[in-house]
């Protein structure tokens, strides 16, 4: 058990700092979580969980454009398309908003059983053992910084709320954009991206890069490039954006190349910065890295041996889970108990588009640059008999193992609710099975996670070992 008189501070309410108080509060010690926005941070209130609703009643939509091939049609409208059916965006941003509160609301009772304080307001540390948050002054023992970052801004692109927007500010419009111009072709920009042009939207997708999703697997951002082409998306490859201006009721936004491109609204998705200015992190010896990201090592403590940090102020990865992970961990070390160190091959990940794409363990481009011995096996979905049934035609499930032993390494995943079949292959990664072990595990048949095992199946047969 933890020292009862230990007493964590926490700046961040985000899942890096809810999840370390929830932790810190069950060993024993008196923990104080400071929290500007509400419980649950600004994942919970403006990121995460908005935007995965939105994203939600968006692939309701797209599943409704395409039942027409499944025998299902609609009143009022032609064959093969939506009839009587739209994206009402008052209704969908009241639910967005209604169900962001009451997540945050949740936070807080879980926080609130397990004794842990909330302050609300602006805390910055007062040397290495102690917060401020206004005329308070909170004695600390141990500090953990999950500040979280806040959507970048683009000199020449500056956000008005109105027709220039950060994701941020999308749950205020009153209708749906007609025009919609994404700039930045990551996670953010594609889920968006692919959310509004099934609600109705025309979408134009900026990319700096020769195709979106440049840090993902390229056969799945292959994939996904030929669904948003078929659904008619305008993607603007190898095309950087250098201002984006009002125009009367819309927007330019200029490339560097000269060309403009005119929409209704633009949406700037080109990343975030770590929230850790002039909150006396310096001061208090706390090192930071490039970009003013804090430095930390495996069990997320900082330069300054009391101080640790969680979340996306770290720059390790943008993800809920691994911020969530990050402070379990520094509670763990610094209350002494026994604690493993971060281990990045054992994140999976998750983006929501749709299809989905999920991945865990190593890359192709890491077996393609023979940083990896493995062997590759990849099943198109439109083969397995679910995926039929449902009218499933886009994906794959990829597989890699070990040459040597058939241990499995990783995978990619990329069709519906690739989220919830992710959790396969992670296990397998992490407890190190092999594809024979996979191969011999029932599944379900009919389902999508039949071609995981037949993935190993594969594997198996074509074995050398």
């Amino acid at each position: 058990m933890g020292v009862v008189s230990t007493r964590i501070v926490i700046l961040g309410g985000g899942p890096g700092g809810y999840e370390a108080a929830l932790v810190a509060a069950r060993l024993g010690a008196d923990v104080t979580v400071v929290e500007r926005d509400g419980p649950g941070g600004a994942s919970v209130l403006y990121d995460c969980v908005p935007s995965k609703t939105l994203i939600a009643t968006s692939v309701r939509m797209s599943v409704l454009s395409e039942s027409a091939q499944l025998g299902v049609r609609f009143d009022g409208g032609p064959d093969g398309e939506v009839g009587g059916v739209a994206a009402d965006l008052p209704v969908i941003n009241k639910r967005v908003k209604d169900l962001a509160r009451a997540q945050s609301f949740d936070v807080a009772d879980r926080l609130g059983y397990e004794e842990v304080k909330i302050v609300r307001g602006e805390g910055r540390l007062d040397g290495p053992h102690a917060v401020v948050v206004g005329e308070r002054r909170i004695e600390a023992d141990m500090i953990i910084i999950a500040t979280g970052a806040t959507p970048r801004v683009l000199p020449g692109a500056e956000p008005d709320g109105e027709r220039i927007l950060t994701w941020r500010q999308l749950y205020d419009l009153d209708e749906l954009p007609e025009e919609l111009i994404v700039v930045g072709s990551g996670v953010t920009g594609a889920e968006f991206a692919g959310a509004y042009l099934s609600l109705g939207s025309k979408v134009t997708l900026v990319s700096s890069r020769d195709r979106i999703l440049p840090s993902q697997d390229a056969e799945a951002a292959s994939v996904l490039e030929e669904v948003y082409r078929r659904r008619g998306m305008n993607l603007l490859s190898r095309s950087r954006a250098g201002a984006v201006e009002r125009s009367g009721d819309g927007v330019v936004v200029t490339l560097e190349d000269g060309r403009k491109v005119h929409g209704s609204h633009c949406l700037m998705t080109v990343g975030m910065v770590p929230n850790t200015r002039g909150i006396g992190l310096e001061k208090a010896g706390v090192k930071l890295g490039p970009g003013g990201y804090v430095e930390t090592d495996k069990v997320s403590r900082t330069s300054v041996p009391n101080i640790y940090a969680a979340g996306d102020c770290t720059g390790v990865l943008a993800l809920a889970s691994v911020a969530a992970m990050q402070g379990r961990i520094a509670v763990w070390h610094s209350l002494g108990e026994a604690v493993q160190p971060l281990k990045l091959g054992w994140v999976s990940s998750n983006i929501f588009t749709d299809p989905e794409v999920a991945s865990v363990g190593v890359t192709q481009q890491m077996v393609d640059n023979c940083e990896v011995d493995a062997r590759t096996v990849m099943l198109p979905l439109d083969t397995n008999a679910r995926a039929k049934m449902q009218g499933f035609e886009d994906g794959f499930i990829k597989l890699f193992c070990r040459r040597s032993t058939g241990i499995v390494l990783g995978g990619v995943i990329v069709a519906p609710r690739a989220s919830e079949l992710i959790m396969t292959l992670a296990v397998a990664v992490q407890q190190h099975l092999t594809v024979d072990q996979l191969a011999h595990t029932f599944t379900v048949y009919p389902s999508l996670s039949g071609s995981i095992q037949e993935a190993a199946n594969r594997l198996t047969v074509d074995s050398a070992y």
